[in-house]
């Protein structure tokens, strides 16, 4: 799954507004960035490098397997696979976007 593809399934997911209300942005390293603003209307899903509430790093890899529930998020952040930086909570919502 490409940058451009979980930008646009995430756009799609979080429509004007999601549940979160901050933002957070999933930074897969060399392979870019989806910022989600979810603290204004309609919420912004971007490629932005901007500051967040809560940053996730992930490889794009390991996120797909989470999204689509073949790995799950908590044993991911245990193996180090994921780590989250910033707001926690924030993180702790993520379920209700990454379905």
């Amino acid at each position: 799954m490409s940058l451009e593809s979980i930008t646009e399934e995430m756009k799609s997911r979080i429509g004007t507004g999601g549940s979160i209300k901050k933002s957070v942005k999933f930074d897969f390293g060399d392979d870019g960035i989806v910022r989600i603003d979810d603290t204004v209307s309609p919420a912004v899903v971007d490629n932005a490098n901007a500051p967040t509430d809560c940053t996730v790093r992930v490889s794009i890899s390991d996120f797909v397997d989470i999204a689509q529930g073949k790995q799950n998020p908590q044993m991911a952040f245990m193996m180090g696979k994921l780590k989250v930086e910033g707001d926690m909570s924030v993180a702790l919502q993520l379920g209700s976007i990454l379905g």
